[in-house]
């Protein structure tokens, strides 16, 4: 307990899954946590739910492919707690087209949410870590950003996500700002619900992670808490993988 005491934690796309988790989780670490989603009565419930539990959150609706939300929320941050100390990116849309069958405007939405929403998020979050001395970002992006894992918009973006973080990490070290990657594997969240029902690609992957089972969103959070606490002072630039052992075969 108290691995975040006094720290303020935005999470973006906290009505669900891995954004939950890693909501709930900071919330029991001691650190005041701003929810943020598109769906709106879902992540009030679970800044209810934090409260009751003793925690301190706001929740508040987002599109993160949105400036002015973008700005909108950083605002309220602000204007709630006073500073801001972690982001971590996380809200996220998945397409299992193929290249041939993209669409236009489905690769544009899933770049625009997966990837610009990213950018934007730092955009807007750096200047006030900045003025709190330094902070961590997490950038939630995909072992479909480091493998060829489908020709499509989902791992274009989460390869932008990695690069970007990468860069991101070098430009603003010398503000005491951490920037890094966290690349799931098959994680059992609602976004890979239809994906998973399949039974013979989830018997697929099963068989292709070493560790005898699919991750939990649980999984996830901890590495995150861990990149958003002091005890990764000395950690930046770097890809977090959480995937039981799938991309080291």
């Amino acid at each position: 307990m108290g691995r975040l005491a006094g720290k303020v934690a935005l999470i973006t796309g906290a009505a669900m899954g891995q954004g939950e988790a890693e909501a709930r989780l900071f919330a029991n670490e001691g650190a005041k946590v701003v929810l943020t989603d598109v769906q709106e009565e879902l992540v009030q419930k679970v800044a209810d739910s934090i409260i009751d539990s003793g925690g301190q959150a706001l929740a508040l609706k987002h599109d993160v492919s949105s400036e002015q939300d973008w700005q909108h929320v950083i605002e309220k941050t602000i204007e709630r707690f006073g500073t801001l100390n972690v982001l971590v990116n996380n809200a996220g849309i998945a397409t299992t087209s193929m290249m041939e069958n993209h669409s236009i405007e489905e690769w544009n939405k899933v770049m625009s949410i997966n990837a610009t929403g990213v950018f934007l998020g730092m955009k807007y979050a750096i200047p006030e870590m900045r003025k709190a001395g330094g902070g961590s970002i997490i950038n939630i992006s995909s072992i479909a950003g480091i493998l060829g894992m489908g020709t499509n918009a989902y791992s274009a973006s989460k390869g932008a996500v990695r690069v970007l973080t990468k860069a991101a990490a070098m430009d603003y070290a010398k503000d005491n700002i951490r920037v890094n990657s966290v690349h799931p594997g098959i994680i059992v969240t609602p976004m890979t619900k239809d994906l998973l029902e399949h039974e013979e690609t989830r018997k697929g992957f099963e068989a292709g992670t070493p560790l005898p089972r699919l991750g939990k969103p649980e999984d996830v959070a901890y590495g995150v808490l861990y990149l958003a606490s002091d005890e990764s002072s000395f950690v930046t630039g770097i890809e977090l993988v959480i995937d039981g052992g799938y991309i080291a075969r």
